[in-house]
């Protein structure tokens, strides 16, 4: 395990740079750029793999024993027990669409699993939520927290895409009828709202581990939990759930129709 020291300088390293591949993601967005397909019929532009050469370059020169797993290009094996995951542009649905909320992703994990640091960067906001275990949550720079919404009724819940199954549609019927707000303000940047307070509750129902892994330490270092959607503490769980903790238990006994 890192120790705080080493782990501060990667989360330093790793702002840098996940704010200056934005700046690239930037220099492609809202140009008409070509959209091609992958294998799983998700959308990909040039954008995507450039900004991941550019992560992928910086964190391998400034720490080359570490490993690298990115979703364009693949695993870059390490032998220093951690191992960065990089989401170079999370939201490409809205990014090709000339939508401002997409972000650049990164994340570093320990050999057992746990997520020891995240950064998401919104390029089109200038917008760059961080996190490190220990350290705290800061939002370009200042400490931020989860909200004090201590009831469903009164909260604003977040989700990415419509359930994707007839269990999961029930149970987002079920908290839908109890909230105050509902908001598709998705991808990262709902589980940013979450973290910064400006939001309550982020609801995502399918998630690779480079979606989830940055997003574990930042929502629970801000002082929310982050699980899967049957309520398991994990950043590999294929789903999420981000809330402020003050909603969780509320919020899981509506999810399995026990409210």
């Amino acid at each position: 395990m890192l120790d705080q020291s080493s782990l501060r300088r990667r989360l330093e390293v790793a702002t840098e740079a996940a704010t200056y591949a934005g700046e690239i993601a930037l220099k492609y967005f809202q140009t008409d750029v070509e959209v091609e397909r992958k294998s799983d019929d998700s959308p990909v532009t040039i954008a995507d793999r450039t900004v991941e050469d550019l992560l992928v370059k910086s964190l391998s020169a400034a720490f080359p024993e570490d490993g690298i797993l990115g979703e364009e290009h693949g695993e870059k094996p390490g032998t220093s027990g951690c191992r960065w995951l990089l989401d170079p542009i999370d939201g490409t649905q809205s990014f090709v669409r000339g939508v401002p909320l997409f972000g650049v992703m990164v994340a570093l994990v320990a050999d057992d699993e746990e997520v020891l640091l995240g950064v998401v960067h919104m390029p089109a906001l200038r917008e760059t939520v961080s996190a490190a275990r220990g350290e705290g949550c800061f939002c370009n720079g200042a400490r931020t927290r989860v909200s004090s919404v201590a009831t469903l009724a009164e909260s604003c819940v977040l989700f990415t895409e419509f359930p994707v199954d007839e269990s999961q549609l029930a149970a987002f019927e079920r908290v839908r009828s109890l909230v105050r707000v509902v908001r598709g303000w998705g991808d990262c940047y709902g589980h940013m709202l979450v973290a910064t307070g400006r939001a309550d509750v982020m609801l995502d129902p399918i998630l690779s581990d480079w979606d989830s892994a940055p997003l574990s330490p930042i929502v629970e270092e801000a002082g929310g939990t982050f699980t899967d959607w049957s309520g398991r503490r994990t950043a590999f769980g294929k789903s999420g759930v981000s809330t402020n903790g003050h909603l969780r238990d509320e919020l899981f006994r509506s999810l399995n129709g026990l409210s």
